[in-house]
């Protein structure tokens, strides 16, 4: 890299600690006034600083528009599947990712499992939103509010005697996933399936998908199902931070990880 790309490249992480005048950028740089002035003024042409009235620098609207504009185009499932595949690999089981949109939670990729038993599910279907592990992460990432009016809304199927009964069990359920940071179905949906997943957390600590890790009954037990949560998370933890540019993959105070019980 050029020696004045750099500089200029140097300039951008000084300003997002707060605006700068013309001399603290000279100074932290190491060089003269004028070379940092004309450092600036490049980077203002472009949109990528501002200079406000009292002189002093800060970051550009132009910098903040094309950040946004790299949230938005990236793809989750591209950045997620050979994590998915690792995942499926080290586990054998079927390997899933969703995320919620238009009030729906939908399936957009699948790793089949190694084992003649296998799950119907298929990319581009939703989800059975009231029981699935993968809906109960995406739901419980929503603001309180959203989320209880969603929960109202809901009709409750009884898929099996483990189904959630109600909008009350729901909500209590969704708090529940939301403090531990995992979620789980057992039967909740099939009698004879058993399901573990983790979110998926962009830059901003919001969960923008959930992958899980799915098996029937007779091939693993719910609790050998269970085991596998670590690495279920890992890969999770492993997918978010790629997703948000190699920063932190933990969420905040109030999504705190637990263990799983014992």
């Amino acid at each position: 890299m050029s020696q004045t790309v750099d500089r200029a490249l140097s300039i951008l992480p000084l300003l997002a600690e707060g605006p700068a005048n013309l001399e603290q950028v000279a100074t932290r740089l190491g060089v003269h006034k004028s070379t940092a002035l004309r450092l600036l003024r490049t980077l203002h042409e472009h949109g990528m600083v501002y200079r406000q009235q009292d002189q002093r620098y800060r970051l550009g609207a132009r910098l903040f528009a094309l950040a946004q504009e790299a949230v938005e185009n990236l793809d989750v499932r591209e950045i997620a599947h050979p994590h998915l595949v690792t995942l499926n690999e080290r586990c054998g089981h079927t390997v899933h990712l969703a995320v919620y949109e238009e009030n729906e939670v939908l399936y957009i990729d699948k790793v089949e499992s190694r084992y003649p038993v296998r799950m119907y599910s298929r990319i581009g279907k939703p989800v059975a939103i009231t029981v699935a592990a993968v809906a109960k992460l995406l739901l419980a990432d929503l603001p309180e509010p959203e989320r209880r009016a969603l929960a109202e809304r809901l009709t409750y199927p009884a898929y099996t005697a483990r189904s959630t009964p109600n909008a009350a069990a729901f909500l209590k359920e969704l708090a529940t996933v939301r403090e531990q940071g995992w979620a789980t179905d057992f039967g909740g949906h099939e009698e004879s399936i058993n399901c573990v997943g983790a979110p998926i957390r962009g830059t901003d600590g919001r969960v923008v998908a959930a992958c899980s890790v799915s098996a029937p009954n007779v091939v693993v037990s719910a609790e050998e199902l269970l085991s596998l949560l670590p690495l279920v998370r890992r890969t999770a933890d492993e997918i978010s931070r790629e997703y948000s540019g190699g920063g932190p993959a933990s969420a905040s105070v109030s999504h705190a990880s637990q263990n799983p019980p014992k």
